[in-house]
């Protein structure tokens, strides 16, 4: 899978888990919503790794709990 790929579907998996809406992540992280659904519909191919930061502080979480997460281990990520 591809990183941006896998970025997006641990964004939707803690979107879930921490039960908030994309709209309460924006508001919580100051990341704007048309960033959030660009990652989450993979419209970019790189996301910087600030913007992941404010997500995991929206999300009161730290960067290691981000990618602490099958999605990011081994042979997972081609590109």
């Amino acid at each position: 899978m591809k990183l941006s790929e896998a970025v997006s579907q641990r964004v939707n998996e803690l979107l879930v888990e921490k039960d908030k809406t994309q709209y309460e992540l924006y508001k919580l992280s100051g990341v704007s919503q048309s960033t959030i659904s660009d990652i989450r519909l993979m419209k970019n191919n790189s996301v910087n790794l600030r913007i992941i930061y404010e997500i995991t502080q929206g999300l009161n979480m730290d960067l290691f709990d981000f990618f602490n997460s099958p999605l990011f281990k081994g042979n997972n990520i081609i590109d």
